[in-house]
């Protein structure tokens, strides 16, 4: 059931990136932890989001633009780094607190109250017109890159920055999403080797069949997206997709999930 559910998801979550605003791992992730911890499933969701990424790169890398890449990248695989070492901190930290609710316990996890506000966090984002309008300078390309590799380390969550601070990089619309794919590629191996090697005492805790459907159900729902559907932002969608990951993260927060 957790197969067949996740690669739905994977399939209509690659399609609805291409008009809904989120990113795959933004809609993915937690859909995944409804069936694994969260680290694991921000790991496993971080091994789809790549493998779709690298399967962009070999369509559009040759656009990429290389000065950008090594003012943006450079830091956000450090911070990608530092973000996934602080996702493995959190993921062994105790609750920070319970409550009862009929009888029932229910514990709230630093990891699952981080996460969970991260996801709130970035939806309110994609949602406001003013984020999605602002623009920073291209010397800011380091700090963008900082941002942009921490929050993909710790929880998945680096498209929206990216995208802020490459805007004003003076790149052309195929520079802007070659660059935008690489520089994803390239966080995701970051952080794919912190993720790595805290799995390597716990096999278990990966499924990698789950991992290579979902993978192929990403890339057909990517390749069917992008052939019948228009890739314009449909507004009733994009609220409809928020409204559950602002549920999925609420139930995080309160430890309901």
């Amino acid at each position: 059931m957790d197969i067949l559910v996740i690669s739905v998801v994977a399939f209509l979550a690659s399609g609805l990136t291409l008009f809904s605003g989120f990113g795959l791992g933004t809609l993915l992730m937690p859909v995944v932890a409804l069936f694994f911890s969260v680290d694991v499933a921000i790991a496993m969701t971080a091994m789809v989001h790549l493998a779709n990424n690298l399967f962009k790169v070999v369509l559009l890398g040759k656009d990429a633009n290389r000065a950008v890449l090594w003012r943006f990248g450079t830091s956000a695989v450090l911070f990608a780094f530092l973000g996934a070492l602080v996702l493995g901190w959190l993921s062994g930290a105790a609750p920070v607190f319970a409550y009862t609710v009929f009888g029932r316990l229910f514990q709230v996890f630093p990891i699952k109250l981080v996460v969970g506000v991260l996801v709130l966090m970035f939806v309110l984002l994609e949602l406001s017109s003013w984020f999605a309008s602002l623009e920073l300078d291209r010397k800011y390309l380091p700090l963008g890159g900082m941002v942009s590799g921490f929050f993909g380390g710790l929880s998945g969550h680096q498209g929206a920055f990216r995208s802020m601070f490459l805007l004003k990089a003076g790149l052309s619309k195929e520079e802007f999403v070659a660059t935008g794919v690489v520089l994803a590629v390239l966080v995701d191996t970051s952080r794919m080797f912190v993720y790595g090697w805290g799995m390597i005492g716990q096999q278990h805790g990966i499924r990698w069949t789950l991992i290579i459907v979902a993978s192929l159900s990403a890339f057909l729902g990517a390749y069917l997206g992008a052939k019948w559907l228009q890739k314009v932002t449909i507004r009733s969608i994009q609220l409809a997709v928020s409204a559950l990951l602002i549920l999925l993260a609420l139930g995080m927060i309160a430890g309901v999930l």
